[in-house]
């Protein structure tokens, strides 16, 4: 039976202090690869406490925050290598996953195989985004990826756009993220007239400054139109201030009272949100593979998105939904309108949508493709 670990530091779990898009997109994975007879152990880093414990069938290593008094980057790296290796001593594991933001592996040397998943690094966002980055996050995650010994990315925009950055000469594999299409389905719950609906955390680069300003402009040929943006508030990278703050600040009173924000609901709560929408908007400038975008897909849903890289490699403009250059305002509000209002195009392109998920990125054929590329480098 083979046994695979996973090194994060977020995973959606009531002990784990913090759970996203990358958390998300390795539960669904672990999970699929137990319900295949496979063992794995998770390392999650970073952590309020230290403990082991299972679950579901997955072995949870929590691996206390540690802070020191000069080099705590390289001295805690060194931590986490040392607790894995020794685990693997007592417990034999055939390769071990780490994704690719800040190089967490950068200086590691562990003893079994060590796999680097690609969700976007720093570096990606930053290019992406047009910010510069910090000379020693390039190069952790630089020299991780270089000393990694296989490298997976979870689209081919990914991994071109990656190895162009760090002129990397290694194969990289592509493995889209997957998703259970028996837990994100349609939900019979009746639709709320006029709205739409953003999920994830309220962040610069998810496009929500345009998404607001695009609402303003449906909302003055809508005036019952309403938005709600689910997810927790950020700091902006720009200013430092909270960024609903700096949203209400960009729109006029009248939009504000159209806008709800919903911090923190459990996520079956959120399901029903996006069930009752009438159109769900993700205008994000930058991304790997959104599993908000999957979801939402999955679960029969006409999407407004963005059509940068790896858009193109999920959605299907004008069939699985509506794809816009996110800083058009004006194409994103008549996308936002042409949707709004149009009940058949929502119904088509919702179907769309999900027997696109089906046929794609289903976890059933996503499972097998990664279980035959961890064979292929353990044997």
């Amino acid at each position: 039976m083979m046994h695979l670990a996973f090194l994060t530091s977020e995973y959606p779990h009531p002990r784990v202090s913090r759970a996203a898009g990358i958390g998300t997109s390795i539960k669904n994975l672990a999970t699929a690869l137990v319900a295949k007879n496979m063992r794995v152990s998770l390392f999650i880093y970073a952590q309020q406490e230290n403990a082991v414990f299972e679950e579901n069938g997955i072995t949870f290593h929590l691996i206390q925050k540690k802070k020191y008094p000069v080099l705590g980057w390289f001295l805690y790296r060194k931590h986490l290598q040392n607790y894995i290796n020794k685990t693997h001593a007592n417990d034999p594991i055939d390769a071990i996953e780490a994704p690719d933001w800040t190089g967490i592996t950068a200086f590691m040397k562990l003893k079994m195989p060590l796999v680097i998943r690609l969700h976007g690094t720093d570096a990606y966002f930053c290019d992406l985004e047009g910010r510069t980055q910090k000379k020693k996050n390039f190069m952790f995650e630089k020299r991780a990826l270089v000393s990694a010994d296989h490298i997976l990315s979870v689209s081919d925009f990914t991994a071109q756009h990656t190895k162009d950055i760090f002129t990397l000469k290694k194969q990289i594999t592509t493995i889209y993220n997957g998703i259970d299409v028996d837990q994100f389905q349609p939900l019979s719950v009746p639709e709320r007239p006029k709205s739409f609906v953003y999920f994830g955390t309220i962040i610069r680069k998810k496009g929500v400054f345009e998404l607001v300003q695009a609402f303003e402009k449906v909302l003055s040929e809508e005036p019952q139109a309403t938005l709600t943006l689910i997810g927790r508030d950020s700091l902006d990278i720009r200013t430092g201030a909270h960024t609903v703050s700096l949203l209400n600040k960009s729109i006029h009173t009248a939009t504000q009272a159209a806008i709800t924000h919903k911090s923190h609901m459990p996520y079956e709560e959120v399901k029903k949100e996006i069930a009752a929408a009438t159109v769900v908007v993700l205008p994000s400038h930058a991304e790997a593979f959104p599993m908000s975008w999957l979801e939402a897909m999955a679960m029969e849903k006409a999407l407004v998105t963005s059509n940068i890289g790896w858009a193109n490699e999920l959605m299907q403009d004008a069939k699985t939904g509506r794809m816009v250059d996110p800083t058009n305002i004006e194409a994103l509000a008549g996308a936002m309108m042409e949707l709004l209002d149009s009940k058949e195009l929502r119904k088509r392109y919702g179907k769309n949508a999900r027997q696109r998920i089906i046929t794609s990125f289903a976890s059933e054929s996503i499972v097998q493709q990664n279980i035959a590329f961890y064979k292929s480098i353990v044997e």
